[in-house]
């Protein structure tokens, strides 16, 4: 077997899958687990061992490899075990604290205060909670963000292990439920955190226990001394300090939306996040140091062994650099030994130690492309080098060396034969030290096209993964790498140079700065040069699961033929390669129709937080989106600045996962930011027919909105009350407000919201935004209110006590109420005022908060009523049917 590292890891790896899929894994108990562990191991090892002395080698291997998967998935459900009965989530669970209200902590610091631009964030450990006179023993994680007002006092100084009593509100990670959504909660919980509060004042902290330093702790302080002499290298130069951070140290808390998306655009989004590029960059200084200090093989690798693990310690132990480390840790180990590894069996150990510490790594997406890099890289990118341009960049070394031209194959010894007959010729012309250049130049082309290559490689195999996760197709990636890659081959050892520099004498780091500050100025440059032009990226849906098996069975089948010469391996390949191009392809483009029912009205209420974002689809396949939800952003140098955008993280993300790529028409109730603020990114990343806004107020949300919308070549139109018509085999109808209603006025308010009926066969639903007591009295008072009659209704202003009156519901009659209202909402929506009145009514409550994205749907008839997350159980399905009216029977016989 040549790769049996990679054969175990995929026996280990499937196992672990099962494990996470099977039922009733995570209910087994530890120790139970255990000794099945051991006693799988022992009699596989016996059956291994017994088959192996008879000869069986086939049969040997299997069954190890049929250990490997049992012993993963027994190693799946002893990390599934159920948390602690002190753990705050289960707590929370079992209701034995309340956090409607703050609580005062008492907690341990996990790790040193984290300076961001707006402010601090603390990690701490739970140790205990008071909650109604009692003291609780508890466990868990809890993220404290801090950020000061000009006028509050600094916070207490505290460092790793510390322990102090907190007062504050804590609550759950903000986490959008909805279809294709990413879950920032479980996220969180990977990293140990498991609730979030904002502390309001430095007061409320109480010191209690300062920790004696441990060997860690220090590290970790100077990790943070060296972030602050990032800062005070790039003084001036907030953008560069922000990349250098992420690229040094992993810490990308400084870099703000639109430069990650900048990066992201390019497809050089990985320079950022440390990983092989930089263990590689900086291994291979520290090699190149040891070879002109002339160092012995095993001290080499011994020394820089010993500066990856501070390497390690130092930067944020994620997937990505653990992975490079350990490959690079098994190829120095072995070197030692005068061993040489293949790449694909050192990422194989790589990943076997990682999952064996932790087996849930392999849900992780870091992990997954991580491994997946090395696979194309070493199952693809090695193999296409080996058959092309390696031989021939190999055979550079020594070329004057007649005597190595034995050493290699006829036709690279000819190539050796011909250079020098090239650079001979030459120096007749040129001068000697300039025709002695020419295998330099050699050296450079060929390592350029392994560059290309390698990046060819890694876009194409990576293409299922990032559309299905980032949903983004980068067309300028392969030319972006071939200037970023190689930059940060010298920002690394740059960088770390000029840290300690800065650190003995801060002069003689500034001065080792300067070239530091020019390659990160050259890499920011083409970033956003490249970033700039339109068409250099695009976002797409996920292809349909059948695409990408097909997909990775191809790269897979086409890595397995690579390595052999022979013709039928030749044409087993061309036609793998063929495959692979074609699902590349359909991945890229993404033909395939939306998802959608045809004859049937649908209502999508999608979970965006406090805010609304409702997503309609007609009866004939027409797309309409209102609203995008949009929790105050906040401003540069404010904790909200770069919060999560409902845009970007809830509304994309369920419409991808639908397929759609394009939205007939998106629509703006009022100018309102929890309203407007995720529209620009549905701008950005769909292709858009038009965008329907109220009447015209001078409101700068409003504004940005209509400029994004123009600048895109999306027309603008105006909607306000009138007559209804025919949307694509509904009927639509603007209820509120009238054209001339609030024109040209200052500012937005809630009762500028474009109300909208829609009927379908005999349902219909009533959409009024945020409309108040006023608006609503006023529609009351006209002379339609037959059209205010509905069986779906949107509840105004997220279940507002000032919204949805009891005259205005004795009128619409809803069968169905759905609030739009975000979890633990600072306003207390919806009110209890409110709900009362829902009740009275007998309108059946569906919300946002609790159930996640809601879906309506009717076939004129009937409705039907689904939740993301399962509904109580007298809302779970909802199927009411109604006979027509006598005069929509005749309508729908015509």
């Amino acid at each position: 077997m040549k790769l049996p590292a990679v054969a175990l890891a995929a026996s280990f790896c499937a196992g672990i899958a099962l494990g996470l899929w099977c039922p009733g894994a995570d209910q087994l108990s530890s120790s139970r687990v255990l000794w099945l562990l051991i006693a799988c191991a022992v009699v596989g090892i016996a059956v291994s061992f017994a088959l192996l002395r008879r000869g069986a080698l086939f049969v040997s291997a299997t069954a190890s490899l049929a250990v490997w998967v049992v012993i993963g998935t027994l190693g799946a459900a002893i990390a599934q075990q159920p948390p602690p009965q002190d753990f705050v989530l289960r707590v929370l669970q079992e209701k034995h604290i309340d956090l409607q209200v703050p609580l005062g902590w008492r907690v341990q610091l996990t790790n040193e205060p984290l300076r961001l631009p707006w402010g601090w964030r603390y990690d701490l450990a739970l140790r205990s909670v008071e909650f109604q006179g009692e003291t609780l023993r508890i466990s868990g994680g809890l993220r404290l963000n801090y950020a000061p007002r000009p006028e509050a006092a600094s916070p207490p100084v505290v460092h790793i292990g510390d322990i102090f009593s907190l007062l504050a509100q804590a609550r759950l990670p903000q986490t959008y439920r909805n279809p294709g959504t990413f879950d920032r909660r479980a996220y969180l919980a990977q990293q140990g955190i498991d609730l979030v509060a904002t502390l309001r004042a430095p007061e409320l902290i109480d010191p209690l226990q300062h920790a004696r330093l441990t060997p860690s702790g220090r590290l970790i302080l100077l990790r943070s001394k060296l972030r602050d002499e990032v800062d005070d290298l790039c003084a001036g130069l907030p953008d560069q300090a922000a990349v250098l951070r992420a690229m040094l140290l992993g810490d990308r808390s400084f870099i703000d939306r639109r430069e990650s998306t900048d990066f992201q655009k390019t497809g050089v989004f990985h320079v950022l996040v440390v990983a092989g590029l930089h263990v590689a960059a900086f291994a291979t200084f520290l090699f190149w140091v040891g070879r002109k200090l002339r160092f012995s093989v095993t001290g080499t690798s011994v020394s820089i062994l010993l500066a990856l693990a501070v390497y390690v310690a130092l930067v944020e132990q994620r997937p990505p650099v653990l992975r490079a480390s350990l490959m690079a840790a098994v190829v120095l180990v072995a070197s030692c030994f005068f061993r040489r590894l293949d790449l694909l069996n050192s990422a194989a150990v790589a990943a076997l130690i990682l999952l064996v510490a932790n087996p849930l790594e392999l849900r992780d997406s870091s992990f997954q492309l991580s491994f997946l890099a090395m696979g194309c890289i070493g199952g693809l990118g090695v193999p296409w080098l080996d058959r092309t341009v390696q031989p021939y960049a190999k055979s550079l070394r020594g070329w004057a060396d007649v005597t190595r031209d034995a050493a290699h194959a006829p036709k690279f010894a000819q190539f050796r034969i011909d250079l020098r007959g090239v650079v001979s010729w030459s120096s007749t012309l040129v001068p000697a030290s300039m025709a002695r250049t020419i295998p330099k130049m050699l050296g450079l082309i060929f390592r350029f096209w392994e560059l290309l290559l390698l990046t060819l490689v890694l876009q194409i195999g990576m293409l299922p993964v990032l559309a299905s996760d980032f949903h983004r197709i980068t067309l300028s990636g392969p030319a972006v790498n071939l200037i970023a890659v190689p930059l940060t081959g010298l920002i690394v050892p740059l960088g770390f140079l000029a840290l300690l520099a800065g650190l003995l004498w801060h002069p003689l780091g500034a001065l080792a700065a300067m070239p530091l500050h020019w390659a990160t100025a050259l890499l920011l440059h083409t970033v956003h040069w490249f970033a700039h032009f339109s068409g250099s990226s695009y976002r797409i849906p996920a292809a349909p699961a059948w695409v990408i098996l097909a997909f990775f069975a191809s790269g897979i089948l086409l890595a397995a033929c690579l390595p052999y010469r022979s013709a039928r391996a030749r044409r087993l390949a061309f036609t793998f390669a063929a495959a692979l191009v074609s699902t590349a392809v359909l991945v890229a483009t993404y033909p395939f129709k939306p998802r959608w029912t045809p004859d049937r009205l649908e209502l999508n209420a999608l979970d965006v937080g406090q805010g609304d974002s409702l997503f309609l689809i007609s009866p004939k396949g027409r797309t309409l989106l209102i609203d995008g939800g949009g929790a105050f952003a906040g401003f540069p140098g404010e904790s909200g600045h770069n919060s999560p955008d409902p845009g970007e993280e809830a509304v994309s993300p369920y419409l991808w996962s639908r397929g759609f790529k394009r939205i007939d028409v998106v629509a703006l109730t009022h100018a309102h930011q929890d309203h407007a603020g995720g529209l620009v990114a549905v701008l950005e990343n769909f292709a858009v027919g038009a965008l329907w806004v109220g009447p015209e107020v001078s409101a700068p949300v409003l504004q940005k909105l209509e400029e994004e919308a123009r600048a895109r070549g999306v027309p603008v139109v105006h909607q306000g009350g009138g007559e209804p018509f025919n949307w694509d085999g509904a009927q639509l109808q603007f209820l509120w407000p009238h054209s001339s209603d609030n024109a040209n006025r200052s500012g937005a308010t809630n009762d500028d919201s474009l109300v909208l009926h829609l009927r379908y066969g005999n349902r219909s639903v009533l959409l009024p935004g945020d409309v108040e007591q006023q608006s609503e009295r006023e529609m009351l008072n006209e002379d339609a209110l037959e059209d205010l009659r509905a069986d779906v209704l949107k509840v105004g202003h997220h279940g507002s006590k000032n919204s949805t009156t009891q005259a205005f519901l004795s009128e619409v009659r809803p069968e169905i109420g759905i609030i739009s209202v975000g979890e633990d909402n600072p306003y207390g929506h919806p009110s209890a005022e409110l709900l009362s009145r829902l009740a009275e009514a007998h309108v059946r409550i569906l919300r946002t908060d609790r159930d996640g994205a809601v879906q309506v749907t009717t076939d004129g008839r009937n409705l039907n009523v689904s939740c993301f997350v399962p509904c109580h159980d007298i809302f779970q399905t909802i199927s009411v049917e109604r006979p027509a009216p006598k005069d929509q029977q005749h309508d729908q016989q015509q």
